[in-house]
């Protein structure tokens, strides 16, 4: 802590005076920091950089880690939005996954939440997990969608090297969903929370009443941010850099006034392909002029001619200046960003 509160001053001058419009507590798990020391960061923050006064200001949460007292502290104390780790309703896949909480911890976490006067309350879902049948995906789906949240974000399961899964994988002891399997809970996912009234801004995220996450979809519109933490990653609109992940050498190195890390040059043809892949991703979709305008127009027509045949077969949709994913193009995503990558 004191060496994060130490990396604030050294970075202060990354963003040139911008207004920050959002702050975002995660990464990890800071719902293990302590309400006092939450609000000494984000007093630091506030005396170092210009936050403005509507600021959607967010902590990453496990449902275990919250009870009433912590969660009204939370407020009173200037976290307006909260995102709790919750993974799956069922208790079986929990205690798979080592999660500490269980499923009547999850819901309770939320409705505390929700009695505390938290309005904007998102929760995570994993789905495609080994042995995960559509009933149960089901119930996962309807349990969260009766709950008093306004954004849900669901990624299906991906076998990382170094993690217990990858290892049962490779062992043999679970087997991977198969493709068909997976996107069944995909268009189960998206027909359930349509069905709720949550609108699919994004491949994975969900908001009723148009509660986007303003944080994420910061990134998805190439926003400038600062991170700021051990692995945190920065971006200036000219370079990304990523601190260092070793805790001790991210301590060590920032208190010493030379923080650690790695960093790189993004060139136009980088700066492109970032904003394709995750404008695409969004219901606002890729801009024709934007392209135009900043890459010039051969690079605009290569692209335009890129998606004609997802254009021509209702994948992708062109509304005014805007190209986006229509619903069937939303299953076959994957396909047409690789198709939109300018090598």
């Amino acid at each position: 802590m004191e060496a994060l509160h130490h990396e604030v001053e050294l970075r202060s001058d990354y963003l040139e005076n911008e207004e920050a419009e959002t702050v975002y507590f995660g990464g990890g798990t800071p719902s293990i920091l302590s309400v006092e020391e939450i609000k000494a960061v984000l007093f630091r923050l506030k005396q170092t950089f210009s936050i403005i006064s509507t600021a959607e200001i967010t902590l990453e949460a496990n449902p275990d880690d919250l009870n009433p007292v912590y969660i009204s502290a939370l407020r009173q104390n200037g976290i307006n939005r909260l995102s709790i780790g919750i993974q799956s309703f069922s208790d079986q896949d929990l205690k798979r996954m080592n999660r500490r909480h269980s499923t009547a911890q999850a819901i309770q976490s939320v409705n505390e939440a929700f009695r505390a006067g938290f309005s904007d309350i998102s929760i995570d879902l994993i789905y495609g997990l080994p042995g995960q049948t559509a009933d149960q995906w089901r119930e996962n789906l309807a349990i969260a969608t009766t709950l008093p949240v306004s954004h849900i974000s669901a990624y299906h399961l991906t076998y990382h090297e170094g993690t217990l899964f990858h290892q049962w994988l490779r062992q043999g002891l679970l087997h991977e969903l198969t493709e068909d399997e997976s996107l069944a809970q995909f268009e189960l996912l998206v027909r359930s929370m349509e069905k709720a009234g949550f609108e699919q801004y994004e491949i994975s995220n969900f908001a009723r009443n148009g509660a986007y996450s303003k944080h994420n979809s910061s990134y998805w519109s190439g926003k400038k941010y600062l991170g700021l933490g051990p692995s945190a990653h920065s971006f200036n609109g000219i370079s990304r850099q990523w601190n260092a992940d070793d805790i001790e050498l991210y301590v060590n190195s920032v208190l010493s006034g030379k923080p650690a890390f790695e960093s790189e040059i993004l060139t136009p043809k980088d700066k492109l392909n970032d904003y394709l892949i995750t404008g695409i991703r969004t219901k606002w979709g890729i801009s024709v002029s934007h392209i135009q305008s900043v890459y010039g127009e051969s690079t605009k027509e290569k692209i335009v001619r890129s998606v004609r045949t997802y254009l021509e077969n209702g994948c992708l949709q062109l509304s005014g200046d805007q190209i986006s994913l229509t619903k069937k193009g939303i299953m076959v995503s994957d396909q047409i960003m690789l198709s939109l990558l300018v090598e």
